[in-house]
């Protein structure tokens, strides 16, 4: 059925585009903004003014921000200080401590890397803690999965052209992505070639092959457990492009499951969707806020963190739980593994 539906947006976003009818906000972001990862880290920089130069403090003490949809105001409360690009700070490799068992190509993401670049500094510590060297092609581009999901079928085969080329030109062994919605897309580029050439077709395939969420190839290929106990009553939220659409719901649980001194609770309904989902919550904020509030309520009242796969669940989540002046925090699952190792490794120094 997605199928189906994105095969349709495509015909719809084409039509519109003939007819110059296309959203001009929707067609400046997925045209000339997350194809340009240079023009997202200006975008970042931009928000790191905004949040330590006192402009947001100005805003907020003027009330500007009341001139804000309701929706738009929920996000900017819980907006989080952009740190720098891990694509641009980094080492393209990162090697483990042993002899490597393979080496992983990481997918930086646009929003992960604009927004929340931490989790993906921390998926390389816990990746190369598990004995794997880890390469950022510097070519990779945006996925894809906003412009599919949007029916921009062309921009969208254009960014997966780039990415395959350079994650298979860095011969890796797997391409791993720490958000659901890219995991998903990526997964799914043979898709976008199957009515083009043999050749193009052959590439996706070969390149979705190798494509796993962090917590899917952490669990397929070996992890170690940590051994450092960490405190606390953990919940974890299904984000649905990774439980519906790649099949992932027991690799996360075992990973948190895996930490010493968790106590682990079942949210009610894990798997229902939190109202983010992609951009709906910027598209059709009243359903994503029905969503939403849905979801807070479903959040056990006696846990103090909930963990999940994918960014838009993150702030959308973080976002309810302020709005309904709930003290608990968001993580990725990632995160989450990444302090118990690194607990783990101040103790042993």
């Amino acid at each position: 059925m997605g199928n189906l539906i994105e095969h349709a947006r495509g015909q719809i976003y084409a039509w519109q585009t003939e007819h110059g009818r296309l959203n001009r906000v929707q067609q400046f972001t997925l045209r000339h903004l997350f194809p340009y990862p240079k023009r997202l880290r200006w975008a970042g920089k931009f928000l790191r003014f905004y949040h330590r130069s006192g402009l947001r403090s100005l805003a907020h003490k003027t009330q500007i921000t009341k001139l804000l949809p309701q929706h738009l105001r929920d996000y900017e409360d819980i907006l989080p200080t952009p740190s720098s690009p891990t694509l641009t700070t980094w080492p393209t490799v990162t090697s483990p401590q042993t002899s490597p068992k393979g080496r992983v190509g990481l997918l930086t993401g646009c929003v992960m890397d604009a927004l929340m670049s931490p989790i993906n500094e921390a998926t390389i510590r816990v990746v190369a803690h598990n004995g794997w060297e880890v390469v950022m092609p510097t070519q990779q581009v945006c996925c894809g999965a906003l412009h599919v999901h949007a029916g921009d079928r062309l921009t969208a085969r254009s960014l997966a052209r780039t990415n395959i080329r350079a994650f298979l030109e860095a011969d890796v062994d797997y391409v791993i992505t720490n958000s659901a919605g890219c995991g998903a897309a990526m997964k799914e580029y043979p898709d976008l070639f199957e009515e083009l050439s043999e050749e193009e077709y052959d590439l996706a395939t070969q390149f979705a092959n190798k494509v796993r969420d962090v917590s899917e190839f952490l669990v397929e290929t070996g992890f170690e457990p940590p051994k450092h106990s960490i405190s606390g009553a953990v919940t974890y939220h299904d984000a649905c492009h990774l439980c519906h659409a790649q099949k992932i719901r027991q690799q996360p649980r075992r990973l948190i499951q895996s930490i010493p001194g968790i106590q682990f609770e079942e949210m009610p309904n894990a798997d229902r969707c939190c109202g983010s989902a992609g951009i709906y919550n910027l598209t059709h904020p009243d359903m994503a806020g029905k969503l939403l509030d849905q979801k807070v309520a479903d959040i056990p009242p006696d846990v103090d963190t909930v963990v999940l796969g994918n960014p838009g669940c993150l702030l959308q989540i973080k976002a309810g739980l302020n709005k309904h002046q709930r003290h608990v925090n968001v993580v990725h699952t990632v995160e989450l593994l990444d302090l118990a190792y690194q607990q783990e490794s101040g103790l042993e120094s």
